[in-house]
C-alpha cells in the first residue's frame, strides 16, 4: 500500500512565491493547495484536510498572525509563517500565538522542506502518542520520564527533565523563552530569564559532546531554544 502524500496549503498573495513553493513541494511529493488571501485560505483549511499550512505574514486582507490564531481556535495542524520581517519581537509573537515555525524571506526550499517535515513529524508524534523522541545521541522516553545518551541513562533534576520534555514536544521547532519559563517555573517567574540560561547551561554539560558548540539543545538568539531535528552529532 502506497503512503498518502501529505497535503500542504499555501496562503500567499505573491504568484511568484506560490510557483516557487509549489515546485519545491511537488518535487517532495506533497499535494499542494494554493490560496492568495487569508479568507480564502481559512475556507480551504476548513473544507480540506491538510497536513501543513504555509502562510505569508503580510496578506492583502489580513495579517498572517491572525490566520494562525483563528486556525488554532479549532485545529492543531502545523503552521509555518513566511515573513520578510526578522525581528525577535515578530518571531516571538508568531510562536506564542500558535505558529509552529517561521522562515524569513529570502529562504531556501531545502530549509523550508526540512522545517515542514519536522513540524509534520512532531504533530504526528503528538497525535499517535509516540512516547520516545530521538535527537542524534539523545533519546527521551516520555512515558517513563527518562533520558538516555548513547543508551546510557542520564541523571536529570526534575527541572532539567521538564525543560527537555517541553522541548521534545516541539522537537525541531523553537520554543520561546517565555513559554519555557512558564512551563518549567510557572507564570510568576516569566521575567527571570537567568533561571533558564543557567538550566540550559547545566543541561548541555550532561547531553552535549561539546557544550560550547551545542548540536542537540540549540539556541535561537533573542527568541528561545529548540531540540535539533534530524541527526545531531
Amino acid at each position: 500500500m502506497t503512503e498518502t502524500p501529505p497535503v500542504v496549503l499555501i496562503i500567499d498573495d505573491d504568484p511568484q512565491i506560490r510557483r516557487f513553493l509549489r515546485a519545491g513541494f511537488d518535487i517532495e511529493q506533497f499535494t499542494v493547495l494554493e490560496e492568495e488571501t487569508g479568507q480564502a485560505g481559512l475556507r480551504a483549511a476548513t473544507l480540506r484536510q491538510v497536513d501543513l499550512i504555509v502562510v505569508d505574514l503580510n496578506l492583502p486582507d489580513t495579517d498572517g498572525a491572525s490566520i494562525v490564531e483563528r486556525v488554532r481556535a479549532w485545529s492543531t495542524v502545523p503552521i509555518i509563517v513566511l515573513s520578510v520581517r526578522a525581528s525577535d519581537e515578530d518571531k516571538v509573537r508568531l510562536l506564542e500565538c500558535g505558529a509552529d515555525d517561521y522562515v524569513v524571506k529570502p529562504f531556501s526550499m531545502v530549509e523550508l522542506i526540512a522545517r515542514a517535515r519536522a513540524a509534520i513529524r512532531r504533530h504526528a508524534r503528538g497525535t499517535q502518542g509516540d512516547p520516545v523522541v530521538k535527537i542524534g545521541r539523545l533519546s527521551l522516553d516520555l512515558a517513563n520520564r527518562a533520558a538516555f545518551l548513547d543508551g546510557a541513562r542520564v541523571v536529570l533534576s526534575p527541572k532539567e527533565y521538564r525543560l527537555l520534555q517541553v522541548l521534545a514536544q516541539h522537537a525541531g521547532n523553537v520554543v520561546t523563552h517565555n513559554i519555557l519559563l512558564k512551563e518549567v517555573w510557572g507564570a510568576r517567574n516569566m521575567k527571570n530569564g537567568h533561571y533558564l540560561r543557567i538550566l540550559v547551561r547545566r543541561l548541555r554539560r550532561k547531553i552535549e559532546q561539546n557544550p560550547k558548540q551545542p548540536r542537540i539543545l540549540v539556541s535561537e538568539l533573542g527568541v528561545g531554544y529548540r531540540l535539533a531535528s534530524g541527526d545531531a552529532d
